[in-house]
């Protein structure tokens, strides 16, 4: 897998992801007062990315944000990153969160990659899994990865997919 900019090492790439993590608090938060929501911007930095996450005392106060099935959300990510690279230059790859949807969407994934694991450990057959978004592909990637087997994504959005293979060396021919 490659990425879109390249991996600094040390205090300047930490700088660099904190940048951008203020900037996107900045953007929130100015949306939040334009649409009058009470909501605290939490600032972190997770897998090599600047994680920002919106909470609120009660989660359902943010739950427009959310949207169905965390599609608000997934807008909201893109115009936060836009705003992060006009003010930065460069484009971001910042993870946004609201009122823990994405923690929670993680666990299900992860309980899903899981399932998939098993099924294909069990049965030395690929198994497909329904179309997914971004980050829930690269949630389920992870997850059979770190499971020693093999994942590939399928399709053409927004009907993409995964599907999970036995590893390579179980000796079963998987198609790319």
């Amino acid at each position: 897998m490659t990425t879109d900019t390249p991996v600094e090492p040390g205090p300047d790439r930490t700088k660099r992801l904190e940048e951008e993590g203020e900037i996107a608090a900045d953007y929130l938060e100015e949306l939040l007062d334009i649409a009058d929501l009470d909501g605290d911007i939490d600032l972190d930095i997770q897998h090599d990315r600047a994680a920002v996450e919106i909470v609120a005392d009660e989660d359902e106060d943010l739950s427009a944000l959310v949207g169905r099935d965390g599609e608000v959300l997934e807008a909201l990510q893109e115009l936060t990153r836009l705003a992060v690279q006009a003010r930065t230059g460069e484009r971001s790859r910042l993870m946004l969160d609201i009122a823990g949807f994405r923690a929670a969407r993680r666990q299900e994934l992860t309980a899903l990659a899981e399932d998939a694991i098993r099924r294909v450990q069990e049965s030395g057959h690929e198994v497909e899994l329904d179309p997914l978004n971004a980050f829930e592909r690269k949630v389920v990637h992870d997850a059979v990865a770190a499971a020693g087997l093999v994942s590939d994504s399928r399709g053409v959005e927004p009907a993409r997919y995964v599907v999970v293979q036995p590893a390579a060396d179980e000796g079963v021919a998987s198609e790319s």
